[in-house]
């Protein structure tokens, strides 16, 4: 019986290794192309539904400065109000007053570590006790971190790069859902382009920002359809983080750095028109393209980089 059983599946396999290559063939001849069409239809329908935040409540986490800061500033010019989240709360007071002079009718801050869970809890509590809902989750708070991985002194090291890109975004998601629920909110996650490409000299923080792409992914199928969920790719944007030490003979002159301020505005854009994927700015889409095409020229383009490029700056001291 064992055999039978296991004979059948050997014979299922082997067809789906025949079958499955054509009907994808079949599927990209004859219907993506109505798939494109669809898709370019709803862009163009998703340009006139432009949410207006006016009085929704909006909590941001790493709001202390780079992408979390800007985008408080867009959501505040349209008159949201703010529940700002960071660890640093002098920085807070600034970017809180910011906020208020741009038009946020309301805005708190909340210090705290997103690595920790109980903050986590606080931060949506305390939220809901002054505004009394929640519309907009920002789960923006994160760190990088450039290093060549066998170049670790303790492996350990690498724990805080997880905890707060990965797990700091996780722990408030969970206690900000049921308010969400309630109000038919949106989740919003800034991963990275190093989710969809790898990246040398960063192998922890890649893999931070790809398990923040699948959980969200998988999230989204879970939570639909009441809570939204939008999936943030910025490429190298002008914030505190871009530093390492590859690039930081460059400065905010290295020639793919964007500026925060139009990186935020391209994301704020993309939430309220309610894009499911942004990516910002734009033309990185089509790097994650040729990547899915034809991987093994993407490799050979990243490793040559990092030859030429990285590995000089990442010698062993």
């Amino acid at each position: 019986m064992r055999f039978l059983r296991t004979n059948n599946m050997d014979i299922l396999h082997t067809s789906l290794d025949v079958l499955l290559p054509l009907v994808s063939i079949i599927f990209f001849f004859l219907f993506y192309p109505f798939y494109v069409l669809i898709k370019l239809v709803m862009f163009l329908y998703k340009q006139f539904l432009f949410e207006n935040v006016a009085g929704k409540v909006v909590l941001i986490t790493g709001a202390s400065s780079g992408i979390g800061e800007h985008l408080a500033y867009e959501y505040a010019k349209k008159g949201a109000y703010l529940a700002l989240v960071a660890r640093r709360e002098d920085r807070l007071d600034i970017v809180a007053e910011t906020s208020r002079q741009l038009g946020s009718g309301d805005v708190i801050i909340i210090p705290g570590d997103v690595a920790e869970v109980e903050d986590c809890k606080e931060f949506i509590d305390e939220t809901i006790r002054h505004f009394g809902k929640l519309d907009h989750l920002i789960n923006n708070a994160g760190v990088t971190q450039t290093v060549v991985f066998e170049d670790y002194f303790h492996i350990q090291a690498a724990n805080p790069i997880m905890d707060i890109n990965f797990w700091g975004s996780t722990y408030i998601t969970y206690f900000a859902i049921p308010h969400l629920r309630k109000s038919k909110g949106k989740v919003i996650v800034i991963t990275s382009g190093a989710a969809n490409i790898a990246l040398p000299v960063a192998s922890v923080y890649s893999a931070s920002k790809a398990a923040l792409l699948r959980f969200f992914e998988t999230l989204r199928i879970e939570l639909n359809p009441d809570i939204k969920i939008t999936i943030v790719f910025p490429g190298v944007v002008a914030t505190d983080m871009t530093t390492p030490r590859c690039i930081e003979h460059y400065g905010s002159d290295f020639i793919f750095t964007e500026p925060v301020s139009r990186c935020a505005k391209g994301i704020f854009n993309g939430i309220c028109r309610g894009e499911t994927y942004i990516e910002e700015p734009s033309w990185m889409k089509w790097i994650y393209v040729m990547k899915n095409v034809c991987p093994e020229i993407v490799e050979y383009v990243l490793n040559y980089i990092y030859i030429r490029s990285l590995k000089p700056f990442f010698k062993r001291d």
